[in-house]
């Protein structure tokens, strides 16, 4: 993704939200992020269910992938391929009415209304198609066969939402688990691939001086890697096939961060921030590989992936691109500094210290939450009127 430096500072009045895509699902994503663990961490203090047509842990675990990690999806994924191909992705009403249905797929399971489970299935299952369509058109119309994934990926998704939906309906027995994984490993796919494209352009245009590493046999196996990881950690999780995969993925990707580091990220936030969270995606990947072996906890190797990795690098990624793609400095502020830190705290309360001390389990697990939910706090409110407003350049989007 091309970010540009602003050519001026004036301030452009106006309202912009569905003017480009990172807008609109960004702002959504950050206000889910915080409103889903607050909410989540009050069920976990003993309070009422938000929804009955999730059950247990299931509203938790769907809503933080195919609620807040989709919005961050579609958001950098409609703004990327607008760049790419030079084709003007939705915008303005359209884009709207796309807001819309994902922001019905939130409220619509809550148990203020009693409605049908398959209107609420319809309406949730819908989004990801939608954005599958919204860039294969353009990606389509400019032949950019390479970008293909990208819709692929978004329709396995829409299978993964399906698979997790037919259990909540009752069709099915044991599918909400399967799906639920698959999504899971399908966005760490998405964003090691992507991740692979803008994270050493990042970090060469942000750092003076730096100049990345890579290697093209571990640029090339790298996302057939992470795709086996998928499909065996999903389908057959408790295989010992599991171990070999997942340790030889986080061999690949541990050499790729390893040629993409210096010591000069540290005075960037916008660089290391997202090199911690690819960082914590290699380290999920190495607790996931012991699992088989019944060293840890799944639910460690998980969080590392979620609240390490997946928490970090989106964080990041919306800090710096909705900056980019509105014209301002690319630059931490204060507070998003602050809210950098925070977010890189959570997984250590998450993951390191209930595996080093169990008897604090519960105290870690809300700090934790705490901790991320302080983050997209500070994020929601410093990027509020950036991704309301028209860009300071007066340039479209």
């Amino acid at each position: 993704m091309n970010i540009e430096e602003p050519k001026n500072t004036q301030i452009t009045k106006g309202f912009a939200l569905f003017a480009l895509g990172f807008r609109p699902f960004f702002l959504f994503a950050g206000l889910s992020s915080l409103l889903l663990i607050m909410s989540w961490l009050m069920v976990l203090a003993g309070g009422k269910n938000i929804t009955e047509y999730y059950s247990g842990n299931y509203w938790h675990s769907h809503e933080m992938l195919f609620g807040f990690v989709a919005a961050v999806a579609a958001g950098f994924l409609l703004t990327a391929v607008r760049n790419w191909t030079g084709i003007q992705t939705l915008c303005h009403t359209p884009l709207a009415l796309l807001a819309l249905l994902w922001l019905l797929g939130r409220l619509l399971p809550l148990s203020l209304w009693s409605l049908p489970g398959w209107l609420i299935a319809i309406v949730d299952i819908s989004f990801l198609p939608a954005v599958a369509l919204a860039i294969a058109v353009p990606l389509r119309a400019k032949s950019q066969f390479s970008n293909y994934i990208f819709p692929v990926l978004l329709l396995m998704m829409t299978l993964a939402n399906l698979l997790t939906h037919l259990q909540y309906l009752n069709l099915t027995e044991n599918t909400a688990n399967i799906g639920i994984s698959l999504m899971l490993y399908l966005v760490v796919t998405l964003i090691m691939i992507m991740g692979g494209r803008v994270i050493p352009f990042f970090s060469e245009r942000g750092v003076s001086g730096l100049q990345i590493q890579s290697w093209p046999l571990i640029e090339k196996i790298a996302p057939y890697s992470i795709g086996a990881v998928a499909l065996v950690a999903s389908f057959i999780p408790d295989s010992m096939v599991l171990t070999p995969v997942a340790l030889f993925a986080a061999g690949v990707h541990g050499v790729r961060i390893y040629g993409w580091y210096d010591k000069k990220i540290w005075s960037v936030p916008m660089v290391w921030i997202l090199q911690l969270g690819y960082v914590w995606l290699v380290v999920g990947l190495l607790l996931l590989a012991l699992t088989p072996l019944a060293i840890g906890s799944r639910e460690f190797a998980v969080h590392a992936l979620t609240a390490g990795g997946i928490g970090l690098i989106t964080l990041g990624m919306m800090a710096r691109v909705a900056l980019g793609h509105s014209g301002r400095e690319i630059a931490a502020s204060r507070p998003v500094f602050w809210a950098f830190v925070l977010i890189s705290l959570a997984p250590v309360f998450r993951v390191i210290l209930p595996l080093l001390m169990p008897d604090w389990y519960l105290p870690s697990l809300m700090l934790s939450g705490g901790l991320w939910a302080a983050a997209f706090l500070l994020f929601s409110l410093v990027y509020l009127p950036i991704l309301i407003r028209p860009r300071i350049d007066g340039r479209p989007g």
